[in-house]
């Protein structure tokens, strides 16, 4: 039986067991996060500790009697319904779609962000792998779309940002910042890129011809420009690049390894 409880990481600083609106699940497998915004729904953000266990196993510490979907993730805006990610060889994507209840969702990252999203109301989930390719292509629109599609309201929908990159440990060229800036429901390209600016996902670097982007601010104001409200996004504040023990990190080891995030669909209505 999973319970909250404190990681067994020896950590000198509080700030790591007091993650505002997140919580630790304890379980015989090991520890994972839960955000508390999800909280009526079935859900984990694993760490590197579940190294070598893919959903498959990763499913049965989250809830019992569920079906495994997962995309072969390309770094697209690609959103796929589920029931077509049920088996291998696994379907070209990034993002997946409930279509049925009982379903787990699956995605992987080493430092894009996973991002869980879930309607109260009818029970219907959604999984996205959201890098800077993946959030300049839409990849989230393009999931809200999809479960507006089903009847969901985007205004009801409650979405959680898993650990990422940080802005200030994700140096990129300016063209990139400006790729993630035209995504966003802004008319005009200057006046998107003075937001992300403002909400500080654009950040000043010291060397010439580069920027910081904080992949997750600007994830955020996206949703919030789309008609999420601010108060329904839950944004980890955990770094994978920073905190070494917990995550894989490309960008820090340039190794191909990565952390599985996945949500479990409740039974939807008739």
């Amino acid at each position: 039986m999973a319970e909250a409880v404190d990681p067994p990481f020896d950590r000198p600083d509080s700030r790591f067991n007091l993650l505002e609106g997140w919580t630790w699940i304890g379980c015989y497998g090991g520890y994972y996060l839960q955000a508390d915004l999800l909280a009526g729904f079935e859900h984990g953000f694993f760490t590197r500790q579940w190294q070598g266990r893919g959903p498959e196993v990763l499913a049965g510490y989250v809830s019992a009697g569920v079906s495994v979907h997962r995309p072969k993730q390309v770094h697209s805006a690609l959103v796929l319904p589920a029931s077509v990610a049920s088996a291998e060889p696994w379907p070209e994507a990034d993002g997946l779609v409930s279509d049925a209840g009982g379903q787990s969702l699956w995605v992987c990252g080493a430092d894009c962000t996973p991002v869980l999203l879930a309607d109260p109301l009818s029970g219907r989930v959604a999984a996205c792998h959201a890098g800077w390719r993946g959030v300049a292509g839409g990849i989230l629109l393009e999931a809200i779309a999809q479960l507006e599609a089903t009847g969901c309201r985007r205004q009801d929908l409650l979405v959680a940002l898993g650990p990422a990159v940080s802005g200030a440990r994700y140096q990129v060229e300016p063209s990139v910042a400006q790729q993630v800036a035209n995504a966003l429901p802004i008319a005009e390209a200057g006046e998107a890129m003075a937001a992300l600016e403002r909400c500080g996902a654009v950040l000043s670097d010291p060397e010439p011809g580069r920027c910081r982007l904080d992949i997750r601010a600007a994830t955020r104001r996206q949703l919030e420009l789309a008609g999420v409200p601010a108060a329904q996004i839950s944004v980890c504040p955990l770094c994978t690049v920073s905190e070494e023990l917990l995550f894989h990190s490309w960008r820090r080891d340039q190794v191909k390894a990565v952390q599985w995030s996945g949500i479990v669909s409740q039974q939807l209505p008739d």
